[in-house]
């Protein structure tokens, strides 16, 4: 039988092996994703530069996915060719409760976010807060998730993406520095805050669910690739810069609700938030922990070793350069139970066999 998406041509035998990282959570060997260049990315940072970018048309967004994953149907890796739609980003949530949309361009990965300024100016105005299903964000959703739904069919998938709750969306209203006051000042008006953004966020990612299928009953993922289940996206950045205790009060709750509502959840940590993961490994429902990276601070992939004790056998996502990652494949310094997304690989013919050894190795 063949596969349902037509960009990912051996995707049955990609969905076995990623069941064996993320349901059996193997530790005895390793998956990789190898990123090529694209005529697609090449045009696209023609176009774009970085920065602010005008509303995106749907029909050139889609165009862009579609050529992009077309490029890559035939790295024969670990991943599944699914669209990141970039733009249901802090914008949506925002605009959906009243604030002003605003987009930026990413010629690095080809992706146009959103964001929205600052949307409270006191405490009074939470009683406004509500879910505007009528409101030009909730409306451009649905119009993306229909057009991408369609335009996808047969070919590739559609990404979950980000949750926007918890301090998150606290930081919506009031921007980062005014969150982190209030909660010492005002912690009972967060609190409904934080309530009021499970509802949204469950609002939002039920809709998700409902208009995109699920993969041979999977979420397709751009932190993960796919994993078995409707499972969500969740960050917690805000706790990047705040001590464990805070995430204890102000996190776990949140993000184990929202995780329950669904079949689970995977997140992402950056490198300045590293001193989180024993307590977020700990979370429940959750499936895996894709690892960035930051300026000025080690690389995921060059202290792994220790990151893997500190997490067990949750299974992780690293990035690494190819010339590094090659160097540890050969000295067979790769540990296992690793989703391993290797950057700046030369060409198609040096991927693919690279793949070729990925599969055969053994821990």
């Amino acid at each position: 039988m063949d596969f349902p998406l037509r960009y990912c041509p051996d995707g049955w035998e990609r969905l076995e092996r990623l069941r064996g990282l993320y349901e059996k959570r193997l530790q005895d060997r390793i998956w990789a994703c190898m990123e090529i260049p694209t005529e697609a990315l090449l045009r696209f940072a023609e176009r774009y530069p970085e920065g602010p970018a005008e509303c995106p048309d749907l029909e050139e967004r889609v165009a862009f996915w579609d050529g992009l994953l077309a490029e890559r149907a035939t790295v024969l890796d670990d991943s599944i060719a699914a669209a990141y739609l970039s733009e249901l980003d802090q914008g949506l949530y925002g605009g959906i409760v009243g604030g002003e949309v605003r987009f930026m361009a990413h010629p690095e990965n080809g992706w146009i976010s959103s964001m929205v300024p600052p949307i409270f100016k006191e405490w009074s105005e939470l009683e406004r807060l509500s879910i505007e299903t009528s409101s030009g964000a909730y409306r451009f959703y649905l119009r993306e998730l229909r057009c991408f739904r369609e335009a996808a069919r047969g070919k590739f998938g559609i990404s979950h993406f980000i949750l926007i709750d918890s301090l998150n969306f606290v930081f919506e209203l009031f921007g980062g520095t005014r969150t982190y006051l209030e909660l010492l000042d005002h912690p009972s008006y967060v609190g409904q805050a934080v309530d009021f953004a499970y509802r949204l966020n469950l609002d939002v990612q039920q809709t998700f669910f409902r208009e995109i299928p699920l993969l041979e009953g999977g979420t397709c993922s751009n932190m993960v690739q796919w994993i078995p289940g409707r499972i969500v996206s969740e960050s917690v950045d805000p706790f990047h810069m705040t001590n464990v205790a805070y995430f204890e009060r102000w996190g776990r709750e949140p993000v184990e609700r929202i995780f329950a509502a669904f079949d689970g959840g995977v997140l992402h940590i950056h490198g300045n938030g590293r001193h989180l993961l024993e307590a977020v490994s700990s979370l429940r429902g959750l499936k895996a922990i894709f690892l960035g990276d930051d300026k000025d601070i080690p690389t995921a992939f060059s202290v792994l070793a220790e990151l893997k004790a500190r997490t067990r056998n949750l299974p992780l996502v690293v990035q690494v350069h190819f010339p590094d990652f090659v160097a540890a494949l050969e000295g067979r310094r790769l540990p296992g139970g690793v989703l391993y997304k290797v950057l700046d690989v030369p060409d198609l013919d040096t991927a693919n066999r690279a793949m070729d050894r990925v599969r055969a190795y053994r821990v």
